[in-house]
């Protein structure tokens, strides 16, 4: 919603409306040129925001707002239209939300079932699930430690969100800082060592799930080295 306000308001700007009804080309004018670019951009951006709303009526508003005619509604009905219009696409996004909760609840689940019978794999009381790929010979962290180690963090598609491998720079932090189920398997580690942790959502990042790139109720993997103890 936030998305289609900024739209309105930054379209409303202009002078002139920004879709003609003639064809538009290289041939065009500048000013045309120029206005069917900021259009077209501006709608690339936000087409997610926009997807439901009734265009034609979109550039009518906006034709009416540029030129300083009178509005079709009160700004009371407009104020009770958005108002409305929001609470249904947040409805709406709740429902794809939820959904999608599911759907990834059962995927992990099934996941960790396969998971647990595979050869070296340990699942711990709380879920968690590890795999030593090289054991470390020196000293392990406890809960408060600062760590720095080399990993690289994927979904069970094999989608990778956040890489310091790839970044080839490793990260430090305390063991208490991260999400509970890296911070159990870290606990089992030793310097030196690395570890592929298995991570169920609930001791990941749950139903919210974090950002774009993590959806509710992600399963987690995490490949990490532990390169020493702060």
């Amino acid at each position: 919603m936030k998305k289609i306000l900024s739209v309105v308001c930054a379209l409303s700007c202009l002078s002139t409306p920004v879709w003609a009804a003639s064809t538009i080309d290289a041939n065009s004018s500048l000013s045309t040129q120029a206005g069917y670019s900021f259009g077209y951009l501006l709608g690339k951006s936000n087409a997610e925001a926009i997807q439901g709303l009734d265009l034609n009526a979109f550039v009518q508003g906006l034709t009416a707002a540029s030129h300083n005619q009178n509005p079709a509604l009160s700004e009371q009905e407009m104020a009770n239209a958005l108002a409305l219009y929001k609470k249904q696409a947040e409805a709406k996004d709740l429902l794809q939300h939820q959904q999608q909760a599911q759907i990834n609840a059962q995927a992990g689940a099934d996941f960790l079932a396969n998971n647990a019978r595979q050869a070296g794999v340990v699942t711990t009381a709380s879920g968690l699930q590890y795999q030593v790929i090289k054991a470390g010979q020196g000293k392990s962290p406890s809960k408060n430690s600062t760590v720095e180690i080399n990993y690289e963090g994927r979904l069970i598609d094999g989608t990778v969100f956040d890489s310091s491998i790839a970044r080839e720079q490793a990260a430090s932090f305390r063991v208490s800082e991260v999400v509970s189920g890296l911070a159990e398997g870290l606990l089992t580690m030793k310097e030196g060592g690395k570890t592929r942790f298995f991570i169920p959502a609930k001791l990941g990042y749950g139903e919210i799930g974090a950002g774009d790139a993590i959806g509710p109720n992600s399963t987690l993997i995490f490949d990490v080295e532990l390169l020493k103890i702060k």
